[in-house]
């Protein structure tokens, strides 16, 4: 039998911790007080991109120095293939699951599954719903989305009705609304005022930077060069724009936001294509879900400060800050935080990528 998880809360009016207690109990014959190291599973959507390759790298290996051991699956963006993933960590008896799920809604089937067999769930980055999600993790998306936006307002001129173009994420990532919705925070009114006029937008399936560069073409097509930015909810969509630009001679003439700090990205800003990112420090956010991961598999408590509606219930939640990195704080940032060397940042881009 497994452990009970507590999840304990800290209240910001009473500035109390408040501790309330979920039980898992399932049929695994091993429990956590008779395995030695703690076994994780993780789920992950897929490993395609290098943001998510460093994700894997950084958990695996803080697990390991916390005593504990991952089982690492990847569904290559595949809804099915993940619930498949999750079934055979479950069948390996994992003393915890933690997803990022491809399809948040899709995924509460995991949850349930994970919980029949006494698994305690943490959704890492990505939001599980409509499912009694025990833990989820993240960076503070609808911040993501304001500081896209409002980068974009402060460096668009200011003497007539700004055009953009919006790319947003997946449609099946609860993240690409919560980023949306941040956007729309600093956008909406100016909209309504006249002030910036949304010339095109879509939603890229699967995050996938070859469907953003095809909904980037679409607008060219449409209105031909005559807009000022590209509003890119992360750096793959924004590459995509990005190549789509080239094609056209615009790539450096047109603002385009990005999030994930990238390599390539960090490249393109330094070389003035792309004009900013959102550097979310990854390894905080793998140590810290490391370790609560550990925790739970071990039937320890968790300190969860913030809570996030997912349709069911509200969530006990993490929720981590971001950066806006420019060309002129790079090297403040993701170099002087080990994210990324200077070497590999300030060597020049590739032919393709650079602005004609």
């Amino acid at each position: 039998m497994k452990f009970r998880i507590f999840l304990v809360v800290a209240s910001c009016v009473v500035s109390l911790i408040t501790a309330f207690v979920i039980s898992r109990s399932g049929s695994s014959t091993e429990s956590v007080s008779t395995r030695a190291r703690p076994l994780i599973g993780l789920s992950m959507d897929t490993l395609k991109e290098e943001r998510w390759q460093g994700d894997r790298d950084l958990f695996v290996a803080h697990a390991r120095e916390l005593g504990a051991d991952v089982l690492v699956q990847s569904a290559n963006s595949d809804d099915t293939r993940q619930i498949g993933d999750v079934q055979a960590l479950i069948s390996r008896r994992v003393d915890v699951l933690v997803i990022v799920p491809h399809n948040g809604g899709a995924m509460a089937k995991a949850v349930n599954m994970a919980h029949d067999a006494g698994i305690p769930v943490l959704a890492y980055d990505r939001l599980i719903t409509d499912c009694d999600l025990d833990l989820y993790m993240t960076f503070d998306n609808e911040k993501v989305g304001e500081l896209q936006a409002q980068f974009l307002v402060d460096h668009l001129p200011t003497d007539r009705k700004k055009k953009i173009v919006r790319i947003y994420g997946a449609k099946t990532d609860n993240n690409a609304l919560l980023y949306k919705r941040g956007q729309d925070k600093v956008l909406t009114l100016l909209i309504n005022r006249g002030e910036i006029e949304v010339v095109h937008e879509d939603w890229t399936q699967d995050w996938k930077p070859e469907n953003a560069k095809k909904i980037a073409s679409a607008a060219i097509t449409k209105i031909g060069p005559d807009f000022d930015a590209i509003l890119a909810s992360n750096d793959g969509t924004a590459g995509g724009a990005i190549q789509a630009l080239s094609e056209e001679g615009l790539a450096g003439k047109i603002l385009v936001t990005g999030q994930d700090a990238e390599l390539s990205a960090c490249q393109r800003i330094v070389n003035g294509i792309q004009a900013m990112t959102i550097y979310k420090p990854l390894s905080q956010l793998a140590k810290q879900a490391t370790e609560a991961a550990t925790k739970m598999a071990r039937g320890k408590p968790v300190f969860a400060p913030e809570k996030i509606n997912n349709g069911k219930i509200d969530v006990p939640s993490i929720l981590l800050d971001v950066v806006v990195v420019t060309k002129e704080n790079m090297m403040d940032t993701v170099v002087k935080d080990g994210f990324h060397k200077a070497a590999d940042v300030y060597r020049s881009l590739p032919e393709a990528q650079q602005s004609r």
